[in-house]
């Protein structure tokens, strides 16, 4: 079973595969240059898999996390802090804004965009010191805040984001996009640099109120003066702009469900669309496999319950050993007493840590009592890591270089 729900993911993770993918999806090569603005944690495997297959003239530059790049030729790699941004990635994507402001109309920017390029492709505005943008989006990870809440926030601080570097093109501009946010709208991809966003000063300012952020002062004042908002709906700048997402959840999820039919499991998809704090949507799907294993409906055993989507994981003070798939699964087992199911970061990692997520087990309870474990506390301080790690059950992978954002199922045989 447990070969049987990796298999599941490899073959979720498959399905968004830069290298598989884009090459489908590649416009036709301008009269002019072409230049290439990727950001993300697929940004270098997308950017070879263009180089792979673009026979006119390219240069570029991608911006990918520590860990995450591939060997190049004409696009350069850059690797930059995710999920907190950091200096090399504000140096980067300068140097894109102030390529990207020298092409001409005969040129073309292909933009490659992909889960992580919020804080990789991060070029605070000129009144917002990078160390303030960094403060804020740490307390931002730690507060619950969904990511297209956090997008929002992040947009208004930016010099890049928001539309803004399409608006800064005089060439036309094509985005390839591997959507890791629910509803797949690119304007909450990346913090959709190449979209129009419908958002406001108003609405970050809401946000960080709601989500009781103590923002640095240059945050607040930026905000608060709202002097250059950022292009809407409608606007003239995106006239010559076509957004193209070309890897989704669904369709992961959908690959995952075939490896389960393949052996007489009926898989049943839930959505991509779960959201929520992890260890309370964990308690909901527990209560929908009491209901298989005891009554037999609304499905049949054997079956698989597939989900997608992206939960959250509130932090207060001190802990945070462990991200939101291996939280799921503990809640989830603590909830079952034990169940076959695995839930991971299609990115292959999950929060801060080496993981892409965990597998859970009918015995993971009993095993880590005889290993005196005491799941309730582990949980209540945020260490799913060291639950899972102690029972030999985390799922390693190291970099995927795609993101579709997490991948759950739970099998009742």
């Amino acid at each position: 079973m447990r070969d049987l729900l990796e298999a599941s993911f490899r073959a979720a993770v498959a399905a968004a595969d830069p290298l598989q993918i884009v090459a489908a999806h590649l416009p036709p090569a301008p009269k002019g240059r072409t230049y290439v603005a990727a950001a993300g944690k697929a940004a270098a495997a997308m950017a070879a898999a263009v180089e792979a297959h673009w026979r006119g003239e390219l240069s570029g530059i991608a911006i990918t996390r520590y860990g995450h790049g591939v060997p190049t030729g004409r696009i350069r790699v850059v690797e930059a802090g995710h999920p907190v941004p950091d200096e090399a990635g504000e140096a980067a994507a300068r140097e894109i804004l102030k390529q990207v402001k020298e092409l001409t109309a005969d040129d073309l920017l292909l933009a490659l965009l992909s889960g992580g390029g919020s804080s990789l492709l991060s070029l605070p505005a000129a009144d917002v010191p990078m160390a303030d943008l960094k403060k804020v989006t740490s307390q931002l990870l730690k507060s619950g805040a969904a990511i297209q809440e956090m997008n929002t926030v992040r947009k208004h601080l930016s010099a890049i984001h928001g539309g803004r570097l399409a608006a800064a093109s005089k060439a036309p501009v094509v985005a390839l996009i591997i959507s890791d946010v629910t509803g797949d709208d690119p304007t909450h991809i990346a913090s959709g640099p190449c979209a129009p966003d419908p958002t406001t000063y108003a609405d970050a300012r809401e946000i960080l109120t709601r989500y009781r952020v103590d923002a640095p002062a240059s945050v607040k004042a930026r905000l608060q003066k709202a002097a250059d908002e950022t292009p809407k709906p409608g606007d003239a700048a995106f006239a010559k702009v076509e957004n193209k997402v070309i890897a989704t959840a669904h369709r992961s999820l959908e690959a995952g469900a075939l490896e389960f039919a393949k052996v007489g499991v009926h898989p049943v998809i839930l959505g991509d669309t779960v959201t929520g704090e992890a260890s309370e949507v964990a308690k909901t799907m527990a209560a929908l496999v009491r209901e298989i294993r005891t009554h037999g409906t609304p499905w049949k055993p054997p079956v698989a319950l597939i989900s997608g989507g992206e939960c959250t994981v509130t932090v207060s003070g001190e802990g945070g050993r462990g991200g939101r798939c291996a939280e799921f699964l503990l809640s989830l087992g603590i909830e079952t007493g034990g169940a076959w199911a695995i839930a991971c970061d299609t990115d292959g990692i999950d929060g801060t840590e080496d993981n892409a997520g965990a597998v859970l087990t009918p015995d993971s309870l009993a095993r880590a009592d005889r290993n005196k474990l005491n799941a309730r506390d582990l949980l209540a301080r945020h260490d799913s890591y060291g639950f899972f790690s102690a029972l030999g059950d985390l799922v390693i992978t190291g970099p995927t270089r795609t993101n579709v954002n997490d991948y759950r199922a739970i099998v009742i045989p």
